[in-house]
């Protein structure tokens, strides 16, 4: 199942807010800032993780790779390496082909 994570407006997000995005704990949020060089959420002095709509987005990828395409942490890490424009129009072509069958699904139940 894909995680369409909305744009809130807000400028950050706790690591409990991104982990129920994803449906998640926050112990793998922290793990993938560990693998991953490119997810750096801000931290504040208590240690406390912030994260932005940039952040999230990394996340994003991530969870579509490991948890949807069953990649290997290593795997994407190669792949977002190498393909990250790729990989992030997929996402967003899966997308907008999963609201678009929604929407059709809706239109024949009305019919």
């Amino acid at each position: 199942m894909s995680k369409e994570v909305v744009n809130t407006g807000k400028l950050y997000h706790s690591i409990s807010e991104v982990a129920k995005m994803f449906s998640v704990s926050n112990s793998l949020i922290r793990f993938w800032e560990t693998e991953f060089d490119f997810l750096k959420p801000k931290k504040n002095r208590k240690g406390n993780r912030s994260y932005t709509q940039k952040d999230i987005d990394s996340i994003r990828i991530i969870y579509h790779l490991v948890k949807e395409r069953g990649f290997t942490l290593e795997g994407a890490r190669q792949e977002v390496k190498l393909n990250r424009n790729q990989v992030e129009r997929k996402m967003d072509t899966i997308s907008h082909l999963k609201a678009l069958k929604k929407n059709l699904l809706d239109l024949q139940s009305k019919l």
